[in-house]
């Protein structure tokens, strides 16, 4: 039984396991850096193996191994639950082959004789005879992907064919927090977990990512405390591209964080997987900065940490601690949340405000019309940082071995479909689709075209996985442009009626710029549109007005020139070249 942080469950989890038919057994319980105390009952049958941390799935399950004593070995997660028969029919269908799977009840009353829909054989279902394999453990993966972690090493499983347990549904499994299906990810199971390591992180919906070999070039630098150097307490969440906080540490600021508990996959929290950020530890924002004592509270980013942020300027004022609010995405959607109030009193309670673009500076202008404009400073908050931009020449792009044009979509094909697919393809223009998730909602919403995309079409349509950092010069370089948001506007220059299409500067921007690919924006004449202003001023681009349009132009020659002025401009698209700014907000020497 691996336990982690589910002491509440376990009653109900050990009141199934002593109704067994079955009394001949033994229960390991392995409680892997549980937070809370965890009750057993007095059985000579149950031990205890208590993990100093956490550790993970992988290895709480090989002390079990390794400690178990029967020749049968079977799973029983704290949260879920046997039925009577439940070991009676593991052993009937064990003593005739080496791994068992019984039927098992999930998710609203379906029922499954074998692996749930979608799913690989869960935990709780699964038995198998004493064998010398192993689990992968943490410091070589961490899946939601139980096939990867010990199951192909057993060999196909035999059905008992009776449904004898239930994998219970709730919002605190491990599944869950990995997913980007159930607004999971790698950042929130490593805030769950309180992982403190880089991660080798895979997800069925997200993709796979290795913080070990990504981070090493920052974990094993060395940055050096500058005289007059601050200490700036980084709180909220990072969203993409963290490491470019460094670019601060790197002019001799000292770093902690204290993180917002409520994050997405992709909202980076603490332990940062490539160090120099001390932690803050949790709870009272007021006990948070009496253990800290920085000198400047840097809240920042999106919708998700406004909560957290908003009680810890409340205690920053308390406590006479400046207190700096960087904000991206998106106040819509923390109006949508209920959560207005709070990032009013951040725009307009902090020593100093930095928003995304010149757009969402005048949209908070307007509805809050007596916030100081010389408090208010620009930086999209989320740059990558300038080590990913190449050295060397660019990779031979594709375009030049077969004559057709290749774009790329990174991310969220937003505002694509399949006649846009066919219409691209009867161009000879290719979409290269990198890192598109197989989830519910908006972020999977290229399923549902993609049969329509049709035979002759399909050749120019290619999934890819997505690609990190460290891959974007080499992998994204390969191709001709990349597409930003394709989606309309309404707000006919008035910002009051502005979406957030209209003020964001999407965050796909800065793979784009590293891989040196020019950006392919549609164009809103008559609208506030902030990136419709970017292109336009920089050149780095092509702005088109509908799709026959844009085909002339990435066969024409704008695209070379818009190729050009990407060279050109790209340093500006990184973190690092607006820290000298950011700095002087954080030392409140920029008004």
């Amino acid at each position: 039984m691996p336990v982690h942080d589910q002491e509440r469950y376990v009653p109900r989890a050990l009141g199934g396991l002593l109704a067994q038919q079955l009394a001949d057994w033994e229960l390991v319980v392995v409680d892997d850096g549980s937070p809370g105390t965890l009750r057993l009952p007095a059985d000579p049958r149950i031990r205890v193996l208590r993990l100093p941390e956490n550790l993970g799935l992988g290895a709480a399950c090989n002390r079990g191994l390794d400690a178990a004593r029967a020749p049968y070995l079977a799973y029983l997660p704290a949260d879920d639950v046997w039925y009577p028969d439940h070991l009676t029919a593991l052993v009937a269908t064990l003593d005739a082959a080496p791994v068992a799977v019984s039927g098992l009840l999930h998710h609203g009353g379906r029922r499954s004789l074998g692996p749930p829909d979608g799913f690989p054989a869960q935990l709780v279902q699964t038995g198998h005879r004493r064998t010398g394999q192993r689990w992968v453990e943490r410091p070589e993966l961490e899946s939601d992907d139980l096939d990867r972690l010990f199951w192909s090493r057993l060999g196909p499983a035999t059905p008992t064919g009776r449904v004898t347990c239930e994998w219970v549904d709730h919002p605190g499994q491990r599944h869950k927090a990995m997913r980007e299906t159930y607004d999971g990810g790698l950042n929130v199971f490593r805030s769950r977990y309180r992982v403190a390591r880089p991660l080798r992180f895979h997800s069925t919906d997200g993709g796979e990512v290795d913080e070990v070999a990504l981070y090493a070039p920052f974990r094993d630098r060395a940055y050096p405390p500058a005289p007059g150097g601050l200490h700036v307490l980084l709180a909220g969440e990072l969203a993409y591209n963290p490491e470019r906080i460094l670019a601060l540490a790197a002019r001799g600021h000292r770093l902690s964080g204290a993180w917002t508990p409520d994050g997405l996959g992709a909202s980076t929290v603490g332990p940062l997987p490539f160090g120099h950020v001390a932690e803050a530890g949790g709870g009272d924002p007021a006990e948070v900065l009496r253990r800290t004592r920085p000198d400047v509270v840097y809240g920042l980013l999106n919708w998700r940490a406004v909560p957290y942020c908003a009680r810890l300027l409340a205690a920053a004022r308390a406590a006479g601690v400046p207190f700096v609010w960087h904000f991206k995405e998106s106040p819509q959607r923390s109006i949508v949340r209920g959560e207005w109030p709070q990032l009013a009193d951040l725009v307009c309670g902090a020593d100093a405000v930095v928003l995304s673009t010149p757009e969402e500076a005048a949209w908070f202008g307007l509805n809050l019309p007596g916030l100081d404009p010389a408090r208010v400073s620009v930086l999209d908050g989320d740059l990558p940082a300038a080590h990913w931009l190449p050295a060397g020449p660019p990779p031979p792009r594709l375009s030049e071995q077969d004559g057709e044009v290749h774009t790329v979509v990174v991310g969220r094909a937003l505002g694509l479909a399949a006649d846009t697919v066919r219409r691209l393809a009867a161009a000879r223009v290719h979409l290269h689709m990198h890192g598109a998730v197989r989830a519910p909602g908006p972020k999977g919403e290229w399923e549902s075209w993609l049969d329509g995309v049709g035979v002759q079409a399909r050749r120019f349509l290619h999934l890819h996985p997505a690609v990190h950092q460290d891959g974007w010069a080499e992998v994204l370089g390969r191709y001709d442009a990349g597409w930003l948001h394709r989606v309309p506007s309404h707000n006919g220059g008035d910002l009051r009626r502005a979406s957030w299409d209209d003020l964001n500067q999407p965050a796909r921007l800065g793979p784009c710029a590293v891989a040196g690919l020019p950006v392919l924006q549609q164009d809103h004449p008559g609208h506030a549109v902030a990136m419709d202003r970017v292109v336009r001023r920089t050149g780095a681009g092509l702005l088109y007005a509908d799709l026959d349009d844009l085909l002339a132009r990435l066969h024409g020659p704008a695209l070379p020139a818009a190729r050009a002025a990407m060279a050109a401009h790209r340093h500006e698209f990184t973190f690092d070249a607006h820290v000298p700014a950011l700095e002087r907000v954080l030392r409140q020497e920029h008004r």
